[in-house]
């Protein structure tokens, strides 16, 4: 069992911080694109408690972890060691490094948001750190600004290239409403979900990092094919003759900007689905996303479309899709209200018989 703020450190917190982990309903890799997003927050969150000291030492601790022993490092000494703790000194280099003054600190963290299950587990570490830091030192940081310095933190320090979404949905989102966000601009809405749906989040089990790899590579095809037709995003460019502006391309630069542009456009419709109570369309765009982030964009792998599959097959689910950057993580999936943890524990159980892993439903809480 992990040891309290107390007894780690043998003086209480001065200051206790929350932000919740995120579901993306539909608007997969747009955000680094300049596209548009429609998270809403989950029920799982990341708590971190925080005691200023004396001294420009800060020592953190997770009980989430087996090891109760604190990490420690020095302010303005942040080195990236390749491990959580760097999500740690992100925060406090990068607002260090936009002027704000702190004292060191002892910091205990405890999430329910399950790592690399792309519900944004990083950004709520880094939205609640930062609404500590805040409280704590008293920093005038406003809510947007706040989100933007987590990705800054996440950017620049831990080495992931993500877009503003994940922070701005920590920072923003409400239970049962959705934040329409343009990345571009910063401007927001918030979308109440239609009534009679209920949201389902389930886990595959198979764990995904945006440090490397796969999802880097994404993001510089993005960049190279924004290039090659000389446009600033694939934001800018329209859909109607999208396959004639793209046909110079090669294959799969193709494949990448199809998926951005048709999956802005689908944002836009399930606004208006949204706001019309309209759940069958925006079931049917759920579906029609997922497709094309297996299909054009590549990022699905066989246990997260098993799981849509086995959603598709249930009459109460308007639609599924994979949800977060992809080689792993969830799905989201809209059913008809009042049926939410019956379905998720059916189509949990279907995927534990016919895969090798185990997956956890995280919406509704079981």
């Amino acid at each position: 069992m992990s040891k309290p703020f107390r007894e780690l450190y043998g003086r209480d917190p001065a200051c206790t911080a929350r932000a919740p982990g995120r579901v993306n309903l539909i608007g997969e890799h747009t955000d680094y694109n300049g596209g548009f997003v429609l998270p809403t927050v989950i029920p799982q969150v990341t708590t971190v408690e925080l005691a200023q000291r004396g001294d420009r030492i800060v020592r953190v601790c997770s009980a989430n972890l087996s090891d109760d022993r604190p990490a420690e490092y020095e302010l303005g000494r942040e080195a990236r060691r390749h491990t959580w703790v760097d999500y740690v000194q992100g925060i406090t280099w990068v607002l260090v490094q936009a002027g704000h003054n702190l004292r060191g600190a002892d910091i205990r963290i405890e999430s329910s948001v399950p790592p690399g299950s792309g519900l944004s587990s990083s950004a709520a570490l880094e939205i609640a750190l930062l609404r500590a830091w805040r409280d704590a030192c008293r920093l005038d940081i406003a809510d947007v600004p706040l989100a933007l310095l987590g990705q800054r933190a996440e950017n620049d320090f831990v080495g992931a290239p993500v877009g503003v979404m994940d922070q701005m949905a920590c920072s923003l989102a409400e239970d049962r409403v959705a934040l329409f966000l343009d990345t571009r601009t910063l401007e927001f809405a918030r979308i109440p979900l239609p009534p009679g749906v209920d949201l389902v989040v389930i886990n595959s089990g198979v764990s995904h990092r945006h440090a490397g790899g796969d999802y880097v590579t994404r993001r510089r095809e993005c960049e190279e094919a924004a290039r090659m037709l000389d446009v600033p995003q694939l934001r800018d460019l329209p859909l109607p003759r999208l396959e004639q502006t793209i046909g110079e391309l090669p294959e799969t630069l193709r494949r990448r900007v199809r998926h951005v542009v048709t999956e802005n456009q689908r944002v836009l419709d399930a606004i208006a689905a949204m706001r019309a109570g309209d759940t069958a369309l925006l079931g049917q765009l759920f579906h029609a996303s997922h497709a094309s982030m297996r299909d054009d964009y590549q990022v699905s792998i066989p246990e997260i479309d098993l799981l849509v599959d086995l959603a598709r097959r249930d009459p109460r689910v308007f639609g599924a899709r994979l949800t977060g950057g992809g080689f792993g993580g969830s799905i989201v999936a809209l059913v008809q209200q009042g049926t939410g943890r019956e379905v998720a524990g059916h189509i949990a159980r279907e995927y534990c018989a016919r895969s090798s892993q185990r997956a956890t439903v995280l919406v509704p809480p079981q």
